[in-house]
């Protein structure tokens, strides 16, 4: 392929005959890669959404760990959020309208901006261009954190896309999903090929390292060495460390939303140092779609790894 084109042609075994994983993929390495980080801080700071799906002109409406939650852009377009429920009769602020950066109930006008009503308190909330988290400080039962603990992204210039889906699973099996890349090339064969996992992690280097080619049509792809990490115990990161797009990551939150019900909220952060990228930056509104789709293809098998291991781990019957 021209050097100016990322894509590159490789070779590849049949499905079957692919080495198997099995041996690498230790349940006793997983889980603790997965204890280690359940047990970092996250400063009660769970994921809503994409940033985008909060406008000026109307709320949006959440539920996480079973509370009702909505959020709004006040004056400025600064994000603000609160208690879902009207402090008046219990209306649907999810329902309401946005004017003058106030939150005005459908039912009877009542209108809320960032400040106390009665029993009704705002959220801390956090707008970081790409996600818009809340702060659930009875929740999270941590010590808060004034924002987020978000991982290091690509500077300017990179095309981000955001994918939402529900499972019913807990959020441990989403992280557990991620913190086994040898699933990669078995599970997602239309996605990935030639996927060797080169280092593991231990406490000291608490990460995987994976070298993949992720294929794009026939025997084209694009081969890459990424990094798996977890910033906070309901987030594990993707970051491209060689190859093409390096610095680009893919950031995977799990969500609660009740009971045995999560919500996967993956952003898409891509950059590249090719100058034909800007061209992908100007036609990005037209790519997110694609991006989107792609991400809710993997997701689709990944919720199924997912939910079969709270399935088991419920029943008391989890292998390891």
């Amino acid at each position: 392929m021209p050097k100016r084109s990322p894509l590159r042609t490789f070779t590849s075994p049949a499905w079957s005959n692919q080495e198997p994983t099995w041996r690498d993929a230790k349940p006793a390495l997983i889980e603790a890669a997965l204890k280690r980080a359940t047990a970092r801080p996250s400063g009660n700071w769970f994921v809503v959404g994409a940033s985008r799906d909060v406008g000026r002109d109307a709320p949006l409406g959440r539920t996480v760990a079973g509370r009702e939650v909505v959020l709004w852009r006040g004056p400025g377009g600064v994000l603000l959020a609160g208690p879902g429920a009207c402090p008046h009769l219990g209306a649907p602020l999810c329902d309401g309208a946005v004017a003058g950066g106030e939150l005005v109930c459908r039912w009877h006008g009542l209108a809320l901006g960032g400040g106390r009503f009665g029993g009704w308190s705002p959220y801390p909330a956090h707008d970081d261009g790409v996600l818009v988290w809340v702060r659930l400080d009875d929740v999270g039962g941590e010590e808060p954190l004034p924002e987020p603990v978000l991982p290091a992204r690509p500077a300017g210039g990179a095309v981000d896309a955001v994918a939402s889906l529900v499972g019913r699973c807990e959020p441990e099996d989403v992280v557990a999903n991620r913190l086994d890349p040898w699933h990669g090339a078995w599970f997602h064969p239309y996605s990935f090929a030639n996927l060797r996992v080169l280092e593991t992690p231990t406490e000291e280097d608490d990460r995987f390292l994976v070298e993949v080619t992720f294929r794009v049509a026939g025997r084209l792809g694009v081969p890459v060495t990424a990094e798996f990490d977890c910033p906070e115990p309901r987030t594990v990161v993707m970051r491209i460390v060689s190859g093409e797009g390096e610095g680009s990551v893919v950031e995977t939150h799990a969500t609660p939303l009740d009971q045995g019900r999560t919500a996967v909220v993956e952003a898409t952060i891509a950059q590249s140092e090719r100058p034909g990228f800007a061209l992908v930056r100007h036609a990005a509104p037209v790519i997110r779609p694609l991006m989107r789709r792609v991400a809710a293809r993997l997701w689709r098998d990944d919720l199924a790894y997912a939910e079969r291991r709270y399935a088991l781990r419920a029943k008391g019957s989890l292998p390891g």
